[in-house]
C-alpha cells in the first residue's frame, strides 16, 4: 500500500534528506562482500597507488545505494516504480555525503499515480557525485 498521498504533494517538495558522516574504507569492503564487487580500486591501498590514485574510493554503486534509501524512506522500497543514476564522481574516505532529492512531476501510467523527481548525492563540498531521477507510487 502506498505510503505517500497524492493529493498532498506539490510539484517541488523536497524529500526527506539523509547524511552519512564519514564514509570509512569498511563500508566499502562490506558493500564488495554483498554485492560481490572485489575491484581493487575500492579496497587495496597499494593498488590504487601503483595505478596513480591516492586512496580507494566508493564503489558507485554503494554511493546509489545510499541515495536510494531517500526513496525507499520517502514511499516505501514496494512503490519504487524507476530509480535512474549517473555517476559524477568518486566518493573516498571520511566524506560526509548528501543524499537529497525533489519532486518535478505528477502523473498517471497503467492506473497507478506516480510521483517523479531528481535525486543526488553530494558530498562536504557541496559537489554532485550522483544524480538521477525517480518514479513512485501514490495513493
Amino acid at each position: 500500500m502506498p505510503k505517500l498521498k497524492y493529493d498532498s504533494i506539490k510539484v517541488g517538495d523536497e524529500i526527506p534528506k539523509i547524511e552519512i558522516k564519514g564514509v570509512t574504507r569498511p563500508d566499502f569492503v562490506r558493500y564488495a562482500g554483498a554485492s560481490g564487487d572485489f575491484v581493487p580500486l575500492h579496497y587495496d591501498q597499494t593498488f590504487v597507488e601503483a595505478a596513480g590514485i591516492p586512496t580507494v574510493f566508493a564503489q558507485g554503486m554503494w554511493t546509489a545505494g545510499c541515495l536510494s534509501r531517500c526513496l525507499t524512506d520517502y514511499a516505501g522500497a514496494g512503490n519504487v516504480r524507476r530509480f535512474k543514476v549517473r555517476f559524477a564522481r568518486q566518493v573516498w574516505p571520511g566524506d560526509t555525503l548528501t543524499c537529497r532529492g525533489k519532486v518535478t512531476g505528477k502523473g498517471e501510467n497503467d492506473g497507478e499515480k506516480l510521483v517523479e523527481g531528481e535525486v543526488e548525492v553530494v558530498n562536504q563540498k557541496g559537489e554532485s557525485t550522483v544524480r538521477g531521477n525517480f518514479a513512485v507510487v501514490a495513493a
